[in-house]
């Protein structure tokens, strides 16, 4: 294995444009891609292009038909049929959305294939984390669910067991769509309630299908939740199951709209939480996967204060270069998001809550207290069918 990390870049991805206004903003990905080079880390990764994904991959998680409707609303937008979901408020339907979404999806695949093969140890694709699109239609900003067809490439390739972390502020809900009955597959989501987020899926009574059950886990946390509660709840769960499941590959999801200042969710999370929890992910892949790790983007609509940040802490952990929570953010990259934003641009890589304290589970539970509850009914509902004591 080369031990070196992938990036996967294409600057045609930042073409994922649902025009102005949404939330989706590409200019989060190409002002990523600009911090990451601010800070040399082009010099500590191989960046790669992969290919767009070809409909023989697509058709490993999506439908045929929902595919053709895919490109029928790319060559003509204004016929998008909105029976799969395209045209709407969520997901307008714009020129060339199926060659940049499957552009998209073809990053993630090459990330996991290249981990597979010893290629590269940790590969990145910050564009991808598409997770709530399904089989037959878009949903939540989503178009083709590349984290689903990343793993289900591992699985072609001969994976037998691969874990899926997803800590974005939504339930990850296409992916446990996805593997809902294949026990091949474990899926973990962390997300605000379903109570009051998008979509509105999540429940940890939502275990996995009757040929795996216990395969998906849901750890619903009451709005409001920061720093503490987060990685409280991220640690009580994750760390057993990865440890007994045993991956052979892990793929994560560092959707960055967990953060107090994202416009959509009502969590309270800090960057240095989030830098934390992908550092733990990091940790994870090489006490039980061989180090073998994907790990994508998601979410985030704080697209200059908080989403740059985020990633690029990421691709520094993948690449063995963290970076500091107290560096200062290099000024030409300030000053490019000035000039492309018109928005003053943060001047240090965290939230200044370095390091982050939380109370570990074993330290014992407040009964009382609703993340506490959220973290116990979690448990409760899977541990059991692992054989694991909740």
């Amino acid at each position: 294995m080369s031990g070196r990390a992938q990036l996967m870049w294409d600057e045609a991805v930042t073409g994922y444009d649902f025009g102005p206004g949404h939330p989706m903003d590409p200019v989060r990905l190409a002002l990523t891609r600009q911090l990451v080079t601010a800070f040399g880390l082009d010099g500590e990764v191989e960046v790669v292009a992969a290919r767009a994904a070809g409909e023989s991959t697509l058709r490993l998680v999506h439908r045929e038909d929902y595919i053709e409707a895919v490109k029928a609303a790319s060559a003509d937008p204004g016929a998008a049929d909105q029976s799969y979901g395209l045209g709407t408020m969520d997901d307008p339907a714009f020129a060339g959305m199926h060659q940049v979404s499957a552009l998209i999806a073809g990053q993630s695949v090459g990330a996991a294939e290249a981990v597979w093969r010893g290629d590269a140890q940790h590969a990145v694709n910050f564009a991808g984390g598409l997770h709530h699109a399904m089989p037959g239609g878009a949903s939540g900003f989503c178009i083709y669910n590349d984290a689903s067809l990343a793993i289900a490439r591992l699985l072609e390739l001969g994976a037998e067991r691969v874990a899926y972390v997803d800590v974005d502020v939504h339930h990850g809900d296409g992916v446990q769509a996805a593997f809902w009955d294949d026990p091949r597959v474990l899926t973990i989501s962390l997300h605000e309630h379903p109570r009051t987020l998008f979509p509105q899926t999540g429940w940890p009574e939502e275990t996995g299908g009757p040929a795996a059950e216990g395969s998906a886990v849901n750890v619903a946390l009451p709005a409001g939740t920061g720093d503490a509660g987060w990685l409280r709840a991220f640690h009580a769960v994750v760390p057993e199951l990865i440890a007994d499941f045993r991956p052979q590959v892990l793929v994560t999801q560092h959707g960055a709209d967990t953060h107090f200042e994202d416009p959509l969710a009502h969590l309270a999370v800090s960057l240095d939480a989030q830098r934390a929890v992908q550092v733990a992910c990091h940790e994870l892949a090489h006490a039980y996967a061989d180090g073998k790790w994907v790990a994508l983007g998601g979410g985030g609509y704080a697209v200059v204060d908080v989403v740059p940040r985020s990633w690029t802490h990421l691709v520094g952990i993948a690449a063995g270069r963290e970076i500091a929570p107290e560096a200062m953010i290099p000024e030409g990259w300030r000053q490019e998001v000035f000039a492309r934003t018109r928005q003053l641009a943060p001047a240090r890589m965290t939230d200044g809550r370095w390091p982050v304290s939380w109370a570990s589970w074993e330290a014992g539970y407040d009964p009382a207290d609703r993340l506490d509850q959220a973290v116990r009914a979690a448990r409760q509902a899977v541990f059991p069918l692992r054989g694991l004591l909740a």
